[in-house]
């Protein structure tokens, strides 16, 4: 049976790009599922399976409905147990909660505000709307205020990438030897502002870099089949 995900997009229904989404649709070819994105723009997200959530992902599987990526990931290893785990265990679930702390705390603030007026651009007329109003509210302050403020932080950004840099020394993925839900949660962020944004956040010859090259072609490149913005 395939899996219904439902997948944040913007004027252009083939390109989406939430890092939430990603997640998941890296974990669900990383079981080995059959899944369909579902195209939903911002302003469709509330009516999503009758109002079942306030954002994405949603997943439908048969009967069943799951809202956020974690949880939809932990549905995901312990509904199909005879594909390849996404935690490898109880004490990489605990771990991978922290990726996901440390992701949303330290890397999405300034990715996602240097991007904000990219994410605008793509969106169509009604949802570029709701976004500004939305986003200008939770900021307080202009989306090209918010930008501007950008200016300059890109290296600070880089330089907290350091535990992940340090880290790939030793290993290929924060997984092992292997990608685990702990890459993806990562990645997605990664992948997020590759498919909305032309701006260069990572060298080319950072082992940051390098690492979310081998997750681009992780599952058979899932994440390419969508190109990074020009």
């Amino acid at each position: 049976m395939t899996i219904l995900l439902y997948d944040l997009v913007g004027a252009d229904a083939s390109r989406p790009f939430s890092p939430h989404c990603w997640k998941v649709a890296q974990a669900v070819a990383h079981k080995g599922l059959e899944v369909e994105s579902v195209p939903t723009p911002f302003t469709k997200v509330k009516s999503v399976e009758s109002g079942f959530a306030n954002t994405v992902p949603v997943i439908r599987d048969g009967e069943k409905l799951v809202a956020d990526s974690f949880d939809i990931a932990v549905y995901l290893d312990e509904t199909y147990p005879d594909g390849p785990s996404l935690f490898g265990g109880q004490g990489g679930r605990a771990s991978a909660r922290f990726i996901e702390r440390w992701t949303q705390m330290t890397l999405h603030p300034f990715m996602g505000a240097r991007v904000l007026l990219d994410i605008y651009d793509r969106l169509a007329p009604v949802d570029q709307v709701h976004f500004r109003t939305t986003r200008e509210s939770r900021f307080g302050k202009t989306l090209e205020d918010v930008v501007a403020g950008t200016e300059g932080g890109l290296a600070a950004w880089r330089a907290s990438l350091e535990p992940l840099r340090s880290m790939l020394a030793y290993q290929p993925f924060i997984g092992g030897e292997q990608p685990l839900f702990h890459d993806y949660i990562v990645a997605g962020a990664f992948q997020w502002v590759r498919i909305v944004s032309p701006v260069q956040f990572l060298d080319p010859a950072d082992a940051v870099a390098g690492w979310f090259e081998r997750c681009l072609d992780a599952n058979g490149g899932v994440m390419r089949r969508v190109a990074a913005a020009a």
